[in-house]
């Protein structure tokens, strides 16, 4: 029996990054940290190495580590630039008339090898520079973004009513904030507890029943897909992709087009600010002044998780009295004030306290990625997620290797410059949709004013 329920694979996507993530970060922070000098750090301590002193000897290593960690999540992710973008661009469009589940199998496939030569590098202490290879062939199948764009068109291709489907958004939206919290919450006694071996093994075995799910159990929501283009060759596919993609923005009326560009711009740029300066903030915990170790970056990455909840019940609560793009307004402006404090917490209560202003981070990208979705018709779901994933792995990638150069750049001299300049940049989203508000009065106005001179006319 099949089920036709894609929120499992979501989640357990989900599990599997966000333990991941923190893994592979400090992982790397701790290989490099011994290989660059005589220090150790003990994965049983309480308290991470780390001088607050600048004239230690040890404060300019700990500067030095931080610069190579920068650099070197730079390499990788450059490395899974071009085939990241190739291959969900590809797979994506392919969904729309070959099934949304091939997508998902291959994204599954690519996370699935990646996870498990994790573990083989953290046991046999294998050259860390191999991960740049991996992430580079983790990334011909597909990523992240992949799986998470194929998703939300399953999801569009079974919500019919506009309202419902960004409800059910927000909903994942949910899901991901009690996954992706409770994981984070965890990662830290992952580490402790267990070390980086079982650890990453924890992740591939996540992975696997992942892949399982979607071979053996996962109904496709488009049934009549294959059984059409089965004598169509990989090559005519390949044109006809770029063709629908094409088509998606000839075939729409000149402000539909126009509307359609906006919201894309604005998605993207909020979601190049937002992806770039995530990475980061595990860097600027380890670092001095604040010194976490794992069990607080643990409770800090539960704390940032907590946003896809909150923002949640801001879509909810807020759908009853306001349009989305007044909430995608308040998401953007709370953000950019959160970045702001960020570049200046000195303490562990500080940072604690700056993820506040961080509680509706979520709500613009759920909002704008619905709206989106309204623009378009039903059948031309899979171009546009496929457009929008192949944006969101171009800017996410372009992003974090961006801000991870300009960290390893500032961090000798201010720490906190990276996220004053997240701030600045978020400016940009918020006038685009102060246009798109200012846009929407001018009609409601203008309406207004055609409905008096009709009933003048009328009455006269």
């Amino acid at each position: 029996m099949k089920i036709p329920f894609v929120e499992p694979v979501m989640c357990l996507s989900v599990f599997a990054l966000t333990l991941n993530s923190p893994l592979t970060t400090q992982y790397v922070y701790r290989r490099i940290w011994e290989e660059t000098g005589n220090y150790s750090i003990a994965l049983e301590s309480n308290t991470s190495e780390c001088a607050m002193n600048k004239s230690s000897p040890i404060f300019a290593f700990q500067e030095e580590v931080q610069r190579k960690v920068s650099l070197f999540n730079l390499q990788m992710d450059i490395s899974g630039l071009i085939p990241g973008l190739v291959s969900t661009f590809v797979f994506l469009s392919h969904s729309d008339h070959g099934g949304r589940k091939f997508p998902l199998i291959l994204s599954s496939v690519g996370a699935l090898a990646n996870s498990a030569w994790l573990c083989l590098l953290s046991y046999f202490a294998l050259p860390i520079q191999l991960l740049i290879a991996s992430t580079f062939i983790g990334a011909l199948f597909g990523n992240y973004t992949t799986l998470l764009g194929a998703s939300f068109a399953y999801i569009v291709d079974q919500c019919k009513e506009k309202k419902q489907r960004t409800i059910r958004i927000a909903i994942i939206d949910f899901l991901f904030g009690v996954v992706s919290g409770v994981t984070g919450l965890s990662s830290g006694y992952f580490i402790r507890g267990l070390g980086f071996v079982w650890s990453f093994l924890i992740v591939t075995v996540a992975l696997s029943v992942n892949l399982i799910y979607i071979l053996f159990f996962l109904e496709d929501s488009m049934k009549e897909s294959s059984s059409q283009n089965i004598s169509v060759s990989w090559t005519e596919d390949f044109k006809n992709l770029f063709h629908r993609t094409y088509m998606l923005f000839k075939n729409a009326s000149g402000a539909q087009r126009s509307l359609c560009g906006l919201l894309l711009f604005t998605m993207i740029t909020y979601f190049f600010v937002t992806i770039g300066v995530s990475p980061i903030f595990v860097l600027y915990e380890l670092d001095s002044p604040l010194c976490w170790d794992e069990v607080l970056i643990g409770y800090g990455s539960a704390l940032g998780s907590v946003t896809f909840f909150t923002s949640f019940l801001g879509i909810w609560l807020f759908s009853y009295c306001m349009e989305d793009i007044h909430m995608a307004f308040i998401g953007t402006f709370t953000t950019m004030v959160g970045m702001a404090m960020t570049a200046f917490a000195r303490t562990t209560l500080m940072m604690f306290l700056v993820r506040l202003p961080f509680l509706f981070t979520v709500m613009p990208l759920s909002v704008l990625r619905s709206m989106i979705s309204k623009v378009v018709r039903s059948t031309e779901q899979g171009t546009m997620f496929a457009c929008l994933a192949f944006l969101e792995t171009l800017g996410g990638i372009t992003a974090v290797s961006t801000f991870n150069g300009i960290y390893s750049a500032t961090v000798a001299w201010y720490k906190g410059f990276v996220f004053l300049l997240s701030a600045v940049l978020l400016l940009i989203p918020a006038i685009s949709l102060w246009k798109l508000l200012s846009k929407n009065i001018y009609q409601y106005v203008y309406s207004i004013y055609i409905h008096i001179l009709y009933i003048f006319t009328y009455i006269f």
